[in-house]
């Protein structure tokens, strides 16, 4: 069964899709079976991964207000090697119409109860606001990514979106943890953000991942050419760091499958 991790943080700006796109490419260069989500109206993830939004195609909307069958709506071709869940500006529609369905918060959860199998990974782009797209997204998955830039905002809105998670676990999905928070945007010259990096090493302990995400021109300008940054240029810093935190990941998602082997045992 497939690992569903959403990345999420309410505040914009702290490299959400760059972070969806990227990681789902890297994890799809392992040759594992990656299906990324887009839920933000803005539709940035679906033109990053080389999917033109302004096209007639299938998003979220069909998924999750049409109910169309998830092999229908899936896209199996993108520059990042992924499978993809589009999103366009139909995806704001998609939202109104859900607040007068009955199990609104569990759309998402339902359309991928089978598909989950199919994937070894699947990865939740959510919009930069608690929405009822976001709801869905926490109650469908099984952890939250959390990137964040090291400066003192970014830290307090990180305390609000913990207290969020904890409140929205307990209503919808008790079972939804913490996957990892991943500092992004970093520079290490800057005195702001080597403090705050401490302050939530020290906090977060094991969460925070060894990964960092520095500041990267490639990064930035792959987007454009509707590409993840490793295809468009594997050498670069942002590309590097991407693969590196792919395999943070699945290393310890195999070693928490040991430990929960050992458990049963």
């Amino acid at each position: 069964m497939g690992k569903i991790i959403a990345i999420a943080n309410q505040k914009g700006g702290v490299g959400k899709t760059t972070t969806a796109v990227n990681l789902a490419a890297s994890m799809a260069a392992t040759k594992r079976k990656i299906l990324l989500i887009d839920l933000d109206p803005q539709g940035n993830a679906t033109m990053a991964s080389g999917v033109n939004k302004y096209e007639d195609i299938d998003t979220c909307y069909e998924l999750l207000v049409e109910k169309k069958p998830f092999e229908d709506t899936v896209i199996k071709e993108t520059s990042g090697g992924y499978h993809l869940i589009a999103a366009n500006g139909d995806v704001t529609a998609a939202e109104v119409k859900m607040m007068d369905m009955l199990a609104r918060e569990l759309r998402l959860k339902t359309a991928l109860k089978d598909a989950r199998d199919n994937y070894d990974f699947i990865f939740i782009d959510c919009p930069p606001s608690l929405s009822m797209l976001t709801v869905n997204a926490m109650a469908a998955s099984d952890s939250i990514l959390v990137p964040m830039q090291c400066e003192y905002y970014a830290l307090e809105g990180l305390t609000s979106l913990m207290d969020t998670i904890s409140q929205l676990a307990a209503v919808i999905n008790p079972d939804l943890v913490i996957e990892g928070i991943l500092r992004t945007m970093y520079d290490p010259r800057n005195r702001l953000a080597n403090d705050v990096s401490e302050q939530l090493k020290n906090h977060f302990g094991e969460k925070v991942y060894r990964t960092v995400i520095p500041r990267n021109v490639r990064l930035a300008e792959a987007p454009s050419f509707g590409s993840p940054a490793m295809y468009y240029d594997k050498s670069s810093t942002g590309a590097k760091a991407y693969l590196a935190l792919a395999g943070e990941i699945i290393r310890r998602a195999e070693k928490l499958k040991k430990a929960q082997r050992k458990s049963v045992a």
